[in-house]
């Protein structure tokens, strides 16, 4: 029942969002900040009844080591579809979602995301790739956060895949903190039970910001198993919780 509710709420979320789309085109003429505000505040309220009404029921931690006045670089482990839910709920300022290229293409979806500053990466480009980075180092030195999982795919393995160094090239650019970011027991809530969804119990942690120049430069050459390895404490930490 909560698979096929997920599906009809979708369609009626996409339905609706065609007259919602031209407001905020004409919103976005007058002020592109508040049409990515509106947009991010209709997205977040319509994950939330998603998560809701799965039974999704979700702990954040470490929400206090989010800086208020600045943008960031959220970097995050990656289980699930509802790993983006859950995150985009959970984050506290306007943030853009680093997407795989291929959602570029689905209908309705990609108008929200690049909406709400979301960037589609090319992996098998490399040039592509760090034209969509240095968009990235952009939209942060504008003021907007971005959201990364630099594993670069679903992983339901024990162990994380190897981040990929390019991803922190946004922060090494721009200046920008890095929040690392763990997602735990997500995975629970579909792709444990694909086709199905289920209640699960989930939890987000917002690690202490690293600033890359304050790092050494051991650390700084191998930026992405620095963090990564600070995730997996917060995993491991965290999964007794769960």
């Amino acid at each position: 029942m909560k698979t096929i509710f997920v599906l009809l709420f979708l369609l009626c979320f996409f339905i609706i969002s065609i007259p919602i789309f031209f407001i905020l085109f004409l919103i976005g003429k007058i002020n592109p900040y508040l049409k990515v505000k509106y947009s991010q505040a209709i997205v977040v309220f319509a994950f939330n009844i998603i998560l809701k009404c799965c039974g999704i029921k979700k702990t954040i931690i470490g929400a206090e080591n989010i800086p208020k006045d600045q943008p960031v670089l959220y970097v995050s482990n990656h289980r699930s579809y509802f790993d983006v839910l859950v995150a985009y709920t959970s984050v506290t300022s306007l943030t853009g979602f680093v997407a795989k290229k291929e959602i570029e293409k689905v209908p309705f979806l990609r108008v929200w995301m690049r909406n709400l500053n979301c960037l589609f990466i090319d992996r098998e480009n490399v040039r592509e790739g760090l034209k969509t980075i240095l968009k990235g180092v952009d939209l942060v030195k504008n003021g907007y956060s971005i959201f990364i999982s630099p594993e670069g795919t679903r992983n339901h393995g024990t162990d994380m895949l190897p981040f990929k160094e390019g991803s922190f090239k946004i922060a090494e650019k721009s200046g920008c903190p890095i929040i690392p970011v763990s997602l735990s027991n997500t995975d629970e809530a579909f792709e444990n039970h694909f086709p199905w969804i289920r209640k699960a119990h989930v939890i987000i942690e917002f690690g202490k910001p690293v600033h890359v120049k304050e790092l050494d430069k051991e650390h700084q050459k191998f930026l992405g198993a620095y963090v990564q390895n600070i995730i997996k404490e917060s995993l491991d930490k965290n999964a007794k919780l769960v």
